[in-house]
C-alpha cells in the first residue's frame, strides 16, 4: 500500500504530563499475621474510573476493566479475587480488597502457563478458564480449566507470595469451571461444567469425588444438573454449603443475555432444586452472572460478577444479597418475585470500618526491577524481549525478531499489554528507538491497541530519517493483513505518542508529540475490538523482521493513563 507522508501540522493538543509512580500492590511481600491482617500502605487511584463515591456508597461497575470470570473470598479481614486470564502471562492475577469496592493487583499466581511449549506463543481463547479461589487449613488454593489440557491447581500459604507449582488434577479437554468443596465429613468435591467446542457436550454440570489434599480425581463423576431445557449453556459453577444445603450458584443463557441459577440440596449428588436469582431486570446491566458469593466479617452476604461490555471486556459489578426461605436473592427484587436485578449505586459493605479508596495500577514508571502487576504479555515470558533495571528509570524492549518476514503483530508473543481500565481514557508514553549497527531494516517500537481489528503507532527509521506511522490490521483473527495508513517525518529518534479511546465503540485517535507538549493528531479513528473471551488491551512492543542483522532497542521511559 502507498505510503502518503504528513508534512504539515494537524492541529494543537496541549497537555502537561503529570509524573505519578506506579505504586506497588497492598504489601504483597509481608507476611501474615496469625489474624491474617494486611493493610494498604500505598494506595494507586485511578484517574479514568473510581467506583467509591466516598459517601458510604459505591456506583457499578466496582472495576471497570476485563476481569472475567471472577471468584472472591474472605480471610480474617482480607478478601481476595482472582479471574481468568486465558493466553496472557503472568496468568492469574491476584487482587485484594479490604471493603469489597476497592482493589488492586497483589501478584500472579502462575508465573507461566504450562505446557511451557505450547503457551510459548499466543494462543487467542486458550489457557486459564474461570478460577475458582479457596481457603483451607490455612492454604491458599486455585483450580482452574484449561480447555485443551484439562484441571490444574496451584496453592499457597500466603497469597502475596509465591505459589507452588500448577498440578494437573484431571487431564481431558473441555473440563472446565472447577469448584471444590471440603465437606465437613472430611471428603473433597469439586463441580466442574463442560465446554462444547472440545467435549462435544455443555448445559450439563458434574460433581467428581477428589482425594483429601486436592489434588486428584478419585473415581466417576456424576452428572448431577440438565440445564438444556431451561438454562441452557448453564456453566461456572461454583459450590457451597450453608447450613443443610449443598448451592450451586451458576450462570446460564450466555454470557451477553444470561442470568443467575442457583440450585440446592442437601445431597451433594441431587437432586438439586433450580431457581433464577438474579437477571436484567429493568436495569442496563445485561448477563449479570458469573462469579462469587463472599460473606463480611459483619454477616453480610455479596455476590461479585461480571457484565459483558464488548470491546471494554468483562467489568466487574457488586451486588447486595439477602437470604429468604434458604434461597438467595442477588440485587434488589422489585417486584417481590424471589429474583433480584443489579443495583448501579447501593451501600458500601459493612467491614467494621473504612478503607482508603485505592484502584489496579494503570501507570507504569519503570523505575523497579519488575514490572507493574497490570502487565501480561501475550504469551509466556522470555528474558530475550526486555531489560528492566533497578533505578534506571526506563524500560528497555529489544528488537527482538519475530519468525516470519511481515509476520502480524497478532502472532507476536513479545507484545505487552493491559485491560482497559474506563469506558474513556488517554494512554501516553515516550519511547526513544535505538538502532545498532545502522541497520535499520525492519525494526520498529510503538504504542499499541489490540484486538481481532487492531492498530498501533510506530517509531522506525528508513534511509532518510525517521518515521511515525499509523499502522491498522482488520480481521487479524481470520487472516488480515496490516496495512500503513499514514506516516509523518520525525526530526530524531524520540518521541511521544498517545492513544485516546472513548465512546461505546471504543474510538481510538492517535497523536504523537516530539517536545511533550504539542501532539499532532495522526491517522484515521480505529474502533477497537474485543478478542475471543476477552476485551481490547493498550500497550507497548517492539519487534524486527527476520534476516537482518540482530540489534536495536526501545527504551521506553513512563507509561501514563489519565
Amino acid at each position: 500500500m502507498k505510503i502518503f507522508f504528513i508534512d504539515h501540522r494537524l492541529g494543537l493538543i496541549l497537555i502537561s504530563l503529570l509524573m505519578i509512580a506506579s505504586l506497588p500492590g497492598c504489601n504483597h511481600h509481608q507476611k501474615p499475621s496469625s489474624k491474617n491482617e494486611f493493610t494498604n500502605k500505598s494506595n494507586y487511584v485511578s484517574k479514568v474510573w473510581k467506583s467509591d463515591n466516598e459517601d458510604g456508597t459505591y456506583t457499578n461497575p466496582i472495576i471497570h476493566a476485563d476481569y472475567s470470570d471472577p471468584d472472591v473470598i474472605r480471610v480474617g479481614d482480607d478478601y481476595f479475587m482472582t479471574a481468568s486470564s486465558f493466553n496472557s502471562s503472568p496468568a492469574l492475577p491476584i487482587l485484594h480488597s479490604k471493603d469489597l469496592v476497592n482493589w488492586q493487583i497483589v501478584n500472579h499466581a502462575l508465573k507461566r502457563l504450562s505446557p511451557n511449549e505450547f503457551f510459548n506463543i499466543p494462543q487467542h481463547g486458550k489457557g486459564v478458564w474461570a478460577p475458582c479461589i479457596r481457603f483451607h487449613n490455612n492454604e491458599y488454593y486455585i483450580y482452574w480449566g484449561d480447555p485443551d489440557h484439562g484441571v490444574f491447581m496451584v496453592k499457597t500459604t500466603n497469597p502475596f507470595n509465591e505459589w507452588e507449582a500448577p498440578v494437573l488434577v484431571m487431564k481431558g479437554k473441555g473440563i472446565i469451571d472447577p469448584s471444590p468443596l471440603w465437606d465437613s465429613d472430611g471428603k473433597m468435591y469439586m463441580a466442574t461444567a463442560w465446554a462444547g467446542s472440545r467435549s462435544g457436550i455443555n448445559s450439563v454440570l458434574t460433581i467428581w469425588p477428589l482425594k483429601n489434599d486436592g489434588t486428584e480425581v478419585i473415581g466417576e463423576g456424576k452428572h448431577i444438573f440438565d440445564g438444556h431445557d431451561h438454562h441452557h449453556t448453564i456453566e461456572g459453577p461454583k459450590l457451597y454449603k450453608k447450613g443443610d444445603y449443598y448451592y450451586i450458584f451458576a450462570p446460564a443463557g450466555g454470557v451477553t443475555n444470561g442470568w443467575q441459577t442457583v440450585l440446592r440440596s442437601k445431597n451433594i449428588y441431587g437432586p438439586y432444586e433450580e431457581k433464577i436469582v438474579m437477571a436484567q431486570g429493568t436495569s442496563s446491566t445485561n448477563g449479570p452472572h458469573q462469579g462469587a458469593w463472599v460473606e463480611t466479617q459483619t454477616g453480610e452476604s455479596w455476590f461479585l460478577h461480571f457484565q459483558d461490555k464488548g470491546v471494554y471486556g468483562r467489568i466487574i459489578h457488586l451486588q447486595p444479597v439477602n437470604w429468604i426461605n434458604d434461597w438467595p436473592v442477588i440485587g434488589i427484587d422489585k417486584d417481590n418475585d424471589g429474583c433480584g436485578e443489579p443495583v448501579t449505586v447501593f451501600k458500601k459493605p459493612n467491614v467494621g470500618k473504612t478503607w482508603p479508596v485505592c484502584s489496579p495500577q494503570e501507570d507504569d514508571e519503570f523505575n523497579s526491577d519488575t514490572l507493574g502487576l497490570q502487565w501480561q504479555w501475550a504469551a509466556n515470558s522470555n528474558l530475550k524481549w526486555s531489560v528492566l533495571i533497578r533505578n534506571q528509570g526506563y524500560l528497555r524492549l529489544l528488537a527482538y525478531p519475530k519468525t516470519e518476514v511481515n509476520q502480524r503483530l497478532w502472532d507476536v508473543p513479545n507484545l505487552l499489554l493491559q485491560k482497559f481500565p474506563a469506558p474513556s481514557f488517554k494512554a501516553t508514553t515516550k519511547v526513544k528507538l535505538t538502532l545498532e549497527w545502522e541497520i535499520w531494516q525492519g525494526k520498529k517500537a510503538g504504542l499499541m491497541i489490540s484486538g481481532n481489528d487492531y492498530s498501533y503507532l510506530s517509531i522506525s527509521k528508513d534511509e532518510t530519517g525517521y518515521l511515525i506511522s499509523q499502522v491498522v490490521c482488520l480481521d487479524a483473527n481470520n487472516g488480515g493483513v496490516e496495512k500503513t495508513i499514514v506516516s509523518a517525518r520525525l526530526t530524531k529518534n524520540e518521541v511521544f505518542l498517545r492513544v485516546n479511546v472513548s465512546g461505546p465503540d471504543a474510538e481510538c485517535n492517535f497523536s504523537y508529540s516530539e517536545d511533550g507538549e504539542n501532539y499532532f493528531p495522526i491517522g484515521i479513528t480505529h474502533k477497537a475490538k474485543p478478542e475471543l473471551w476477552i476485551g481490547a488491551k493498550v500497550g507497548l512492543f517492539c519487534t524486527a523482521e527476520p534476516g537482518f542483522r540482530m540489534g536495536g532497542y526501545a527504551d521506553f521511559d513512563w507509561f501514563v493513563i489519565n
